[in-house]
């Protein structure tokens, strides 16, 4: 499977959960979100060979109060 993330890039065999590839290149699996060939998945989702991964970086900010 290749998986990118901003501006790296990673192959990595199929047959693990994309948290277990996650935490494999070094990053953390509560920080990123799995969008594998063009779908959001949950990271337990057991990834392919074949598979092309996308991480995004999970964005939050403020305490969530309304002005």
């Amino acid at each position: 499977m290749r998986i990118t993330y901003r501006d790296k890039e990673w192959e990595l065999p199929g047959g693990m959960t994309a948290r277990d590839a996650i935490q494999k290149v070094g990053l953390d699996p509560e920080a990123v979100l799995v969008i594998r060939n063009g779908a959001l998945v949950t990271d337990n989702v057991i990834l392919s060979d074949e598979d092309e991964v996308k991480l995004i970086a999970v964005v939050s900010g403020g305490d969530g109060e309304v002005s």
